[in-house]
């Protein structure tokens, strides 16, 4: 492991009698997301997209830290201090990492490493996850610095690495906790999506809480022998297949679970309805929504918990029957669920003794609390502003992000990126052709730097 840390100061561009035109600011955010998505900070290349973001830190005056945890893989934490009567600090979290690519699948087109603005739009990966919100935090963090606001509560700029991979720094983060103590983190989440359940109404789901996560192999063993002689009731291929039979039925049986962030979101979806639409969508009890929301899979995965096979391990040669076959189940599970509960749910599903169950890896649900929060509400609120198309509401996140782990340790992490996207945009999410729009980075350096402004300034 090596850690390396430097600090960098410059004068600050907003001194010397000159006013910050927040304006001109905003509209530098374009090519900044340009030049940063030419960085490629692909796993253990994170470092160089620190530097990048550290170099315009220290255009603006701000001193910033750089913790290289491991060899090429770095956080930045930079600090704008205030007097605390505001109460503990707000953090901005964005990860610097971006999944790789197929080189293929970027033909004919601006590649992945372009940070190519054409039409409208800046292309390359990462410009939606999350280099596109990194900008976004950057460019109002740096707004608050530039425009002298006197701060009720400390403001913190995290940007993190192996987020994709293995949380590595998050779980980083945690470790230095006691520096930071994050009141609030405002990570990658909900984006609006455009059409969602209504044609012409954009759906923005904050992220106010993730599923958990457990994944285990399932190993099954039996008798080795030769292909061209079944002998099915002893060999561990049969034994496997029993198994995840029983799992994919058990999967499809789960009913849902109305946690109150849905139903929530559900609410503020139907007030902007009529007649039967809105009764059915503002009424408490919402059953009767039960099978058109099970029939969409991302609705589905967010109010189940999921038991998914995802991979396949055993096989040798065709003629061959190998002694332990092995499947890998992802199990994402509802907040009402523990892994413990899961592991025992699991094991009497299956009831094999020749079926040994195998723990790769756990995190327990968590969720933040959101009604009658002040800043759940500026988020929130400045999203909607002067956009009466625009629903917000609170959601549980079928996925994972680093937010779990900062939220076992007593922040509150909301997840929302502040853009539009179609779902054809949104296919860009770890696909190929991934982009954002101008407008959306520019509307979303405003509405951050609103709401920081509401939440983190003295008047």
């Amino acid at each position: 492991m090596m850690l390396s840390i430097w600090w960098s100061v410059l004068a600050s561009l907003g001194e010397g009698g000159q006013d910050f035109d927040q304006e001109a600011h905003i509209q530098e955010s374009a090519q900044l997301l340009s030049s940063y998505l030419q960085v490629d900070t692909r796993a253990e290349k994170e470092l160089d997209g620190a530097r990048f973001l550290g170099e315009h830190l220290a255009a603006a005056g701000i001193p910033y830290e750089i913790d290289e945890y491991a060899p090429g893989r770095a956080n930045l934490m930079a600090k704008l201090p205030g007097d605390g009567s505001g109460g503990g600090p707000v953090c901005l979290l964005s990860h610097i990492d971006t999944v790789d690519w197929e080189p293929e699948l970027w033909e004919g087109g601006p590649g992945p490493l372009s940070g190519a603005i054409e039409e409208g739009y800046i292309w390359g990966r990462g410009a939606l996850d999350m280099k596109g919100m990194g900008i976004v935090e950057l460019q109002a963090f740096t707004a608050l610095k530039r425009s002298k606001a006197t701060l009720s509560r400390d403001v913190w700029l995290l940007a993190v690495a192996d987020e994709e991979d293995g949380n590595g720094g998050a779980k980083r983060l945690v470790e230095r906790w006691d520096e930071l103590g994050c009141a609030y983190v405002l990570n990658e989440g909900g984006m609006g999506v455009q059409d969602l359940l209504f044609e012409g109404q954009t759906v923005y789901p904050i992220s106010v809480g993730e599923k958990g996560v457990l994944w285990v192999r399932l190993v099954a063993h039996g008798e080795p022998g030769h292909g061209s002689t079944p002998v099915v009731e002893r060999e561990s291929p049969e034994h496997l297949i029993r198994a995840l039979n029983k799992v994919r039925a058990h999967n499809e049986a789960q009913e849902p679970e109305w946690h109150p962030a849905m139903i929530e979101l559900l609410n503020n979806v139907g007030q902007q309805r009529k007649g039967v639409e809105k009764l059915v969508l503002t009424k408490p009890a919402k059953t009767v929504l039960k099978g058109q929301l099970m029939d969409n899979p991302v609705i589905r995965a967010s109010m189940t918990t999921t038991w998914h096979v995802t991979g396949l391990e055993g096989a040798r040669a065709p003629n061959v029957v190998p002694g332990t076959s092995s499947a890998v189940l992802d199990i994402r599970l509802s907040p009402t669920t523990t892994a413990d509960m899961a592991l025992a749910e699991l094991a009497a599903l299956i009831d094999d003794d020749a079926v040994e169950i195998q723990v790769l890896s756990r995190e327990e649900a968590a969720v933040s609390e959101w009604q009658e929060d002040p800043f759940y509400a500026a988020l929130s609120r400045h999203i909607q502003a002067d956009r009466p198309e625009v629903v917000v509401g609170p959601a549980i996140s079928p996925g994972f992000t680093d937010s779990i782990y900062l939220r076992h340790v007593g922040a509150r992490a909301y997840g929302l990126v502040p853009f539009d996207v179609s779902q054809e945009e949104l296919a860009g999410f770890h696909g190929p052709k991934e982009r954002v729009s101008v407008e959306n980075l520019d509307r979303g350096v405003r509405w951050l730097i609103g709401v920081l402004e509401e939440t983190c300034t003295l008047p």
